[in-house]
């Protein structure tokens, strides 16, 4: 019998500490949290025309954020299994074994916790109480259940995610208006045409976990029928601002071509389809809502750059 101590082959690594902060943060999907905290801020700064309590609009992005990064992590720990089957999310932190969902439970619930306590503490309690409802709306209502409930999942939970410019609204106002609704129905418009451009070139996927996405549900054909007709649709809302005097000229002016290269992209996934085309749509959409809230933020205030240009150049 050997006296050399025994050794463990298959020992388990510490992961190192850079790698591990990355996991955590890949959790909060921070891409999309940017573009919920941008959507959210324009809201902030079209619900006033002067300036902005300071306090009350870092705190309430702040706050906005950590719920939207908190709603994320719990959207990893419920479709964990699932994730694992897809080959565009199959290397998230959890069916990678990066991190455990015991530890992403507790991530999301202190982001959370900490997320309610700076927006009832900094900014208001009605803001608060929405960011609580979309953030319950978005990781338990839409992920638990709608998802694999209903071909209208995204249509339906689309609600959570449109939330964010009305948070922002309520943050520097303490109220939701008829104005802070036209920003949540632009998002909740572009949500379908945004997720079934998506949809429809990973519809396999889809199908193979069970989730039953329009494409799966009613054919590639139908699906991309109402794409064309949300995009229409959504053409007519992004109209709003301009008619209820909320932007002016200069956003009516921009926001022509970019539904104009939107229904271009519909058109086309209507006639003839292909997944590369699914693609760019998908990857349009994203650019299109950006550079919509741009707009509306640009064009709101517009008189003070064109005084600051001028001072510049005089």
């Amino acid at each position: 019998m050997s006296s050399e101590p025994a050794t463990v082959s298959s020992a388990v690594r510490p992961i190192p500490f850079f790698r591990l902060a990355r996991e955590f943060i890949a959790l909060g999907k921070p891409r999309v949290v940017a573009l919920i905290v941008f959507t959210a801020m324009v809201g902030m700064f079209l619900s006033t025309p002067a300036g902005l309590p300071l306090v009350s609009f870092f705190a309430g992005l702040l706050g906005i954020g950590l719920a939207a990064s908190s709603a994320a992590a719990f959207n990893h720990v419920l479709d964990r299994h699932a994730d694992a089957e897809m080959a565009r999310t199959r290397a998230r932190p959890l069916p990678t074994g990066m991190l455990t969902a015991a530890q992403a439970l507790a991530f999301a619930a202190v982001l959370g916790i900490v997320s309610v306590a700076v927006l009832l503490l900094w900014v208001n309690a009605l803001t608060a109480l929405l960011t609580v409802l979309s953030l319950v709306g978005y990781s338990i209502v839409y992920t638990l259940y709608l998802k694999y409930a209903t071909p209208q999942n995204i249509v339906i939970g689309g609600a959570a995610g449109a939330a964010p410019p009305v948070l922002g609204w309520a943050a520097i106002t303490g109220e939701v208006t008829a104005d802070a609704l036209i920003l949540f129905l632009i998002i909740f418009v572009w949500t379908p045409p945004h997720f079934w451009a998506l949809a429809l070139y990973r519809r396999e996927e889809y199908a193979r976990v069970g989730i039953p996405m329009l494409p799966v549900t009613h054919g590639e054909k139908f699906t991309r029928l109402h794409i064309l007709l949300y995009t229409i649709l959504l053409f007519a809302v992004t109209l709003m601002p301009f008619a209820t005097r909320m932007s002016g000229w200069l956003y009516l002016i921009g926001t022509i071509p970019l539904n104009a290269v939107f229904l271009y992209y519909a058109w086309q996934l209507h006639r003839r389809y292909s997944d590369e085309l699914a693609r760019r749509t998908f990857r349009y959409s994203i650019q299109y809502l950006a550079l919509l809230f741009t707009l509306l933020l640009v064009d709101h205030y517009r008189l003070y750059i064109r005084e600051a240009l001028q001072s510049a150049l005089y």
